[in-house]
């Protein structure tokens, strides 16, 4: 009786933050310090207005519709919701725990196939901790497991609802590199004709010739790379080495449909130039930058620094500290515009930081306009922070998804207020709910 009565309690708490508003609010935020996540520089003393969900207008001297609700935002910073991409935000409650990890299909006969929106759960802690640091949108995707292939990666939101996904298979994801030559057999080599291989079947498969016999990847798999080959969904490529850039870089020479899309590149300042020549995106994590293996003997701070100021897209993403990484993001992108300072390295301008984390992975994502950026028709996603967001001593104090209100409770503030007051009564304080 106790162990059922505390898991319905348990189950209560999960999903008791579920109970939130579900209608957007018609807000202006006026005289805060606000942020639009373009890449340009803060303004103060700014309004920002949200209607039927969306963005109305953001910036100085924007009038405030009658009867809107406002909110006095002087002390305070207004932005953009945070885009993470390539996360793993409800694909797993306990990482250590098989049973509750959705991240890796190691032993599956799938690869390609595998769909990230399937197992998304919405209640997941991780994703109320990430909404309570500010994100509100992020990419998700599977982990390689025996094939290069990760699977199709999906794009989420983190309301307190049950509507998690905004867009499945969103993206493909394939790796490549040191970790794609152990899955194919031993070596480069090995991986690069499973590649090809692999975008063979399914250019025959998109093209209606695919045939069963003789085949190495599945049905299912030859299906889900099909609209790969012919440019309909892109492909992220995670890939650390100059050389390996530059091969996967050449890769539209044979495939010309090819949509792009690199992730990690830790030596990816080395070619920076044939990166931007090629208009190919990047998904770099700015603390990469230990040579932590023989592909990653270039790694630097400087590296997204680098490649922005050569030209290239770079988003903020894989960042270090797993599923509990996103909610850090603004930390990753202060320590670019702080790196600026520092003699002989490349960091950010504060403006370029944050659009790193905002509207920029939005855009690689397929929803630039939309998301990570306070403009008009954008959805209305936005934080109201205490400080400076790229600060970390600043944090969150109302986050919006669609114009609606988000609770910034989790597990872990529930469990500070439990244990905040030391009290001892006739039970453990474990029955002090």
């Amino acid at each position: 009786m106790i162990r059922t009565t505390l898991l319905a309690t348990a189950a209560a708490f999960a999903f008791g933050a579920l109970a939130a508003p579900a209608t957007a609010q018609d807000i202006a935020i006026t005289n805060a310090t606000v942020a639009t996540g373009d890449g340009s520089a803060p303004m103060e003393g700014a309004t920002v207005v949200i209607r039927g969900g969306k963005v109305v207008a953001a910036g100085r001297g924007v009038a405030v519709p009658a009867g809107t609700r406002t909110i006095d935002g002087a002390g305070k910073w207004v932005t953009p919701g945070i885009f993470m991409p390539v996360t793993d935000l409800g694909l797993a409650d306990v990482e250590g725990v098989g049973d509750s990890n959705d991240t890796r299909a190691a032993r599956s006969r799938f690869s390609a196939a595998l769909d990230a929106s399937t197992a998304v759960n919405y209640a997941s802690q991780h994703i109320a901790v990430s909404r309570a640091g500010g994100v509100t949108r992020a990419s998700i995707v599977t982990a390689p497991g025996g094939a290069i292939f990760a699977g199709q990666g999906a794009v989420i939101d983190t309301g307190a609802d049950r509507n998690a996904v905004v867009a499945s298979r969103a993206f493909q994801m394939v790796t490549l590199g040191e970790a794609a030559a152990r899955i194919a057999g031993g070596s480069r080599v090995a991986a690069y004709a499973e590649l090809a291989n692999a975008l063979r079947e399914a250019g025959e498969f998109a093209a209606g010739r695919w045939q069963g016999d003789g085949n190495l990847l599945t049905r299912a798999d030859a299906e889900a790379l099909a609209p790969v080959v012919t440019g309909a969904q892109p492909l992220y490529v995670h890939v650390e080495r100059a050389a390996d850039i530059r091969a996967v870089l050449s890769l539209p020479r044979r495939y010309p449909k090819l949509k792009l899309v690199l992730l990690g590149v830790s030596e990816g300042w080395i070619v920076a130039d044939d990166i931007a020549a090629a208009g190919v995106p990047v998904i770099a994590d700015p603390l990469d930058n230990l040579p932590a293996s023989f592909e990653q003997l270039g790694a630097t701070h400087s590296n997204v620094g680098r490649m922005v100021q050569a030209g290239v897209k770079v988003a903020l993403g894989g960042l270090s500290g797993g599923i509990t990484g996103p909610r850090i993001a603004p930390q990753f992108a202060g320590n670019l515009v702080a790196l600026s300072q520092v003699p002989g390295a490349t960091g950010l301008t504060w403006g370029q930081a944050f659009a790193s984390i905002s509207s920029i992975p939005a855009e690689i994502s397929g929803f630039g306009g939309r998301f990570g950026v306070l403009s008009a028709g954008a959805a209305g996603d936005l934080v109201v922070w205490d400080g400076d967001p790229l600060e970390v001593s600043s944090a969150p104090v109302q986050v919006f998804i669609d114009g609606i209100e988000q609770p910034l409770d989790s597990h872990q503030t529930r469990l500070r207020d439990r244990y905040r007051d030391l009290d001892e009564g006739t039970l453990p304080k474990a029955y002090d709910w």
